[in-house]
């Protein structure tokens, strides 16, 4: 998925849909660049030469040469021993499901009547949508969203619930409802879409706000972005009493075993997280627990799990955000710190964002970060780093960074809790000494 319909074309169309942005905002640093012309074929055949050029790293060439047998057909376990490949039983010690997820496409009355778009067969477009309705208003939404709109669609984003980006804390998705607001989009959150209807041989999202009244958006394509199912049909789990959670991932445990100790489970069909990274994290565990669990087995540790929404700017954060803080009845401290005070953010003319820390109350032990700002993932692992192996933010505070840099913001944010939390007592026994010292003159 990543590789193909995830996270590598979807990162080769925003970097596309930001060169067209780049164009635009050019004029602001005198550079006049003229209008820019987005040739939209181009810009897909970009994204699959993009898709050839990392395909080595996940190509079954590869896997081979490390060793492993691969093996392509549909699979079906037979026992918890044996899985059944077009016909031919293997067996193993282990079994590991990594089967991944499926975009999800609700039953909205007349949504068969249009060939809804996906993340998944996107890429196969060859022309641009004039006018795109993007059901959904998480991280996928989102970016896509704001891409389209940067290639020349109009592009509407109906979101059900009150606010994009749904986990984030409440003022994250106001700032990006007003980001994509300012480039052209049509918001609407708190939005249910009801049916797609043909009017006139013109395609409709019938949807109602949460006032109550209604709207007919018209549009030549739908995006479905409104979560991912996990792929656990089929595989005959049932018959051997697999179970799996009320969302439809699989059952496992910490160390990722499901009910039956040798079947193991990771990446978008294990959850909580349909991460890349994450599934990564998870294979490790696998791997290492199935392989050497007579002498050891490691719990999958959750609590310092980056992610990045691919916006500009884009939105990243690791640990816990106020909303989540608040519902597990966590204290904390918030610092804060706008972007708009980075020398380098003001160079680049980016200043739009912010970083915020929490921290336990009266120390500087790190609970969670949530950066809004310019290539903000590109900076989160500082903080990845730090919480993981218990840094606070004096030790932030006293690591040089280099001069000018966005991620100095972090330093910056770590001076403001600082400051505020300065010894007043010795400040002030120091005030005196040195005007003992000046002789007294003040």
């Amino acid at each position: 998925d990543c590789l193909n319909t995830g996270c590598v074309p979807s990162k080769a169309l925003i970097r596309a849909a930001r060169a067209a942005q780049n164009v635009r905002d050019a004029e602001r640093m005198g550079v006049h660049a003229g209008p820019s012309r987005i040739d939209f074929g181009e810009v897909m055949n970009h994204v699959r030469r993009v898709i050839e050029e990392v395909a080595p790293h996940d190509s079954e060439e590869r896997y081979s040469g490390l060793g492993v047998e691969v093996k392509r057909g549909t699979a079906r376990l037979r026992s918890p021993w044996t899985v059944d490949v077009d016909g031919q039983p293997l067996t193993a010690r282990h079994i590991v499901i990594a089967t991944g997820a499926t975009p999800m496409v609700p039953p909205i009355p007349g949504i068969e009547q249009v060939d809804v778009l996906t993340s998944e067969n996107l890429w196969t477009l060859t022309e641009q949508p004039r006018r795109l309705v993007v059901l959904g208003g998480g991280a996928i939404g989102c970016e896509l969203g704001q891409s389209f709109a940067r290639l020349g669609s109009q592009v509407t984003l109906v979101e059900g619930a009150e606010q994009l980006l749904g986990r984030e804390d409440d003022e994250v998705g106001e700032f990006v409802a007003g980001l994509l607001t300012e480039e052209g989009l049509e918001v609407m959150t708190g939005t249910r879409a009801l049916a797609v209807t043909v009017e006139n041989g013109e395609h409709r999202l019938l949807v109602e706000a949460a006032d109550g009244g209604q709207a007919r958006i018209p549009f030549d394509r739908l995006l479905v972005s409104v979560g991912r199912q996990a792929n656990v049909d089929g595989l005959g789990l049932e018959a051997l009493g697999v179970a799996t959670r009320d969302n439809g991932t699989l059952e496992v445990n910490e160390q990722l075993q499901t009910k039956l100790p040798n079947i193991w489970a990771c990446g978008d069909v294990a959850g909580p997280y349909q991460l890349t990274h994450a599934a990564a994290h998870q294979a490790w565990h696998v791997a290492v627990n199935a392989l050497f669990g007579e002498f050891k087995r490691f719990k999958v540790d959750y609590r310092i799990m980056p992610a990045v929404t691919y916006l500009q700017p884009e939105v990243a954060r690791v640990g816990l955000n106020e909303r989540e803080a608040k519902v597990q009845g966590i204290a904390y401290e918030v610092t804060r710190y706008a972007m708009a005070e980075s020398d380098r953010a003001i160079a680049e003319r980016a200043t739009a964002g912010f970083v915020k820390i929490l921290t336990v109350p009266g120390k500087d032990r790190i609970l969670g970060a949530t950066l809004v700002g310019e290539n903000a993932g590109e900076w989160l692992a500082e903080l990845t780093l730090a919480m993981k192996h218990n840094l606070g933010l004096n030790k932030l505070l006293g690591t040089i960074h280099p001069y000018p840099t966005l991620s100095e913001a972090v330093k910056g944010t770590a001076g403001v809790w600082k400051n505020a939390h300065k010894p007043e007592r010795l400040l002030g026994w120091l005030a005196r000494y040195f005007r003992w010292r000046r002789g007294g003159r003040r």
